[in-house]
């Protein structure tokens, strides 16, 4: 007999009930082959260090937890979000100089590295640490000429991402502890290379960690119409995740 030791719905490992009888493997998710918070936190602070497909599939866990859809947010979501309604290159305006009071990054980061969430300032909206402390993931494969396509849409420019049809360059925003003021900017966008897994010791690499992304989490979102099964697979599954 095999046992599944799963997860509780508050994210705890389940324990194995002794009324199930004995059983010839206990099998349960693999353990990471490094603590992944490289010893910076992990009560309160930001998740780092997933792939793409990792926090896709997380979004789909939590929406078989909670019986409510969540996804990564499309580039234009999240842009949208960290703005909260300003057009200037920072939510609080344009003096990059202010950005100690509401980000972290490579100024003020303690010991070059994350901090705890909801310590700065949010932006208007209410979102803290929207830019800075870690970048953030979104759904969009990495475009160089993203804004240039996404005005030619006009008005049919909502809804609008860039499907993934590669493993990299995939799109994160918002910039980091490790980035100058400047890289703090709501239109700063990152494109993944494999270099983020250099030190992954797994052959082949793993779809799961980004072992030198360490400035790297991801925000979701829970969107007010909900998509079909089909969009929901899509969404949750790019098909590209092995190099």
């Amino acid at each position: 007999m095999i046992t599944d030791v799963g997860r509780n719905k508050n994210g705890s490992k389940q324990k194995p009930n002794p009324a199930d009888g004995i059983a010839d493997v206990i099998s349960q998710p693999t353990t990471p082959y490094t603590e992944m918070s490289f010893g910076m936190g992990t009560d309160g602070y930001p998740a780092i260090c997933m792939t793409q497909h990792a926090a896709n599939k997380y979004c789909q866990w939590l929406s078989a937890q909670t019986g409510h859809f969540y996804r990564l947010p499309t580039e234009q979501e999240w842009e949208y979000a960290a703005r909260a309604g300003t057009t200037t290159p920072f939510y609080w305006g344009n003096d990059a100089g202010q950005a100690k009071e509401y980000e972290w990054y490579y100024d003020n980061a303690p010991n070059f590295q994350y901090s705890q969430v909801g310590k700065k300032k949010p932006n208007p909206w209410g979102l803290y640490d929207i830019l800075g402390n870690v970048c953030e993931w979104t759904i969009d494969q990495y475009q160089p000429d993203y804004y240039k396509n996404l005005a030619a849409l006009g008005d049919k420019s909502v809804g609008f991402y860039v499907k993934s049809t590669k493993p990299y360059p995939q799109t994160a925003r918002g910039g980091s502890y490790d980035d100058d003021a400047i890289g703090l900017r709501a239109a700063v966008r990152r494109g993944s290379n494999p270099d983020w897994k250099q030190q992954d010791p797994q052959l082949p690499k793993s779809i799961w960690y980004l072992t030198d992304a360490k400035f790297l989490g991801f925000r979701i979102v829970r969107p007010l119409e909900i998509p079909s099964a089909e969009e929901m697979f899509h969404y949750w599954n790019n098909g590209v995740e092995k190099e």
